[in-house]
């Protein structure tokens, strides 16, 4: 029997000198590799703001702030063993604090990379990135 999950994400778009920071999914399954926003589920008792400062430094090594909302959106999927997903994605724009880049180990992520807006056609990026970028 299918089950439905719900969960709600905050997410960053942080730009620095025209470029993006992406996070690459470590699922294999994922071919090409499938590259995301910076940012995660909320934890109980969490702001989103707050989730974001531990999602990137979690994720990038980087540390965010001044958070400005971008956008809300939600969207529902079918997992490959029927359970159906609905997510509440929260999207803020971040600033650069400080930080060291550095990859993920052991996390929905592996790798961080900055882009430039001629390498973002030829990724693989989640619908709902490409979405929240394209509102910059």
């Amino acid at each position: 029997m299918s089950k439905q999950h719900s969960s709600t994400r905050a997410y960053g778009v942080l730009l620095d000198e025209g470029r993006v920071i992406l996070v690459r999914s470590s699922n294999p399954e994922h071919d090409p590799p499938l590259w995301w926003l910076p940012g995660g589920g909320i934890h109980f008792g969490e702001t989103p703001e707050e989730t974001l400062q531990r999602e990137f430094v979690e994720e990038t090594g980087l540390i965010v702030e001044r958070f400005s909302l971008l956008t809300v959106m939600a969207d529902t999927r079918r997992r490959s063993n029927g359970d159906r997903i609905h997510t509440v994605r929260i999207i803020y724009t971040v600033q650069l604090a400080g930080g060291e880049l550095a990859h993920e180990v052991g996390g929905t992520s592996d790798h961080a990379m900055w882009f430039g807006p001629e390498e973002l056609a030829a990724l693989n990026v989640a619908d709902y990135a490409r979405h929240a970028l394209g509102l910059l």
